[in-house]
C-alpha cells in the first residue's frame, strides 16, 4: 500500500471517529435532562479528533495528546489562522480526562454543554474547509 493511500486511510478514520462523538453530542442533547457531561466530553472528543484528522492530512506529526492547545500550534504551522480562530477550543480541554472521573466533581451547565458542541461544530468546518472538504 502506497504512503498516500495509509495517510487518506488514516486520515478517514480520524473523520469518521470525530464525526461519531459529534453525533453521540449531538443525540444527547435532545434529551429531556441531557448528561451534560457527556455533551462535553464527546464535543471535545470531536473537536481533538478533527484536529487530528487535519494534522494527519498534511502529514505532522503529534504525540498523544488531549491538550487542544497544542493540537492548534500544530495547525498553525501549515495556517496561522488555527490558533487565532479556535482559541476558544482550548475550553474544551478539560473535559478530556478529568471531568469522566469523580475525583474532582464538575457538572456542566446545560449552556456549557451548548457551548461546548458549538465550538466544535466551528472546529469541524473550519478544519474541513481548510482541507476543501464540505460536509
Amino acid at each position: 500500500m502506497n504512503q498516500n493511500k495509509v495517510i487518506q486511510d488514516l486520515f478517514e478514520k480520524w473523520i469518521i471517529k470525530a464525526e461519531k462523538d459529534l453525533l453521540t453530542a449531538e443525540r444527547e442533547l435532545t434529551f429531556e435532562n441531557p448528561v451534560t457531561e457527556s455533551i462535553c466530553f464527546h464535543s471535545q472528543q470531536a473537536t481533538e479528533k478533527f484536529l487530528k484528522a487535519y494534522l494527519v492530512k498534511h502529514q505532522i506529526f503529534f504525540t498523544k495528546t488531549h491538550k487542544i492547545i497544542d493540537l492548534l500550534e500544530l495547525c498553525s504551522t501549515v495556517d496561522k489562522s488555527f490558533k487565532s480562530e479556535l482559541e476558544n477550543a482550548d475550553n474544551l480541554t478539560d473535559y478530556a480526562v478529568e471531568i469522566r472521573y469523580p475525583d474532582v466533581w464538575f457538572e456542566p451547565s446545560l449552556e456549557q454543554a451548548k457551548e461546548s458542541l458549538n465550538i466544535a461544530n466551528k472546529v469541524k468546518t473550519f478544519a474541513l474547509e481548510r482541507l476543501n472538504i464540505t460536509k
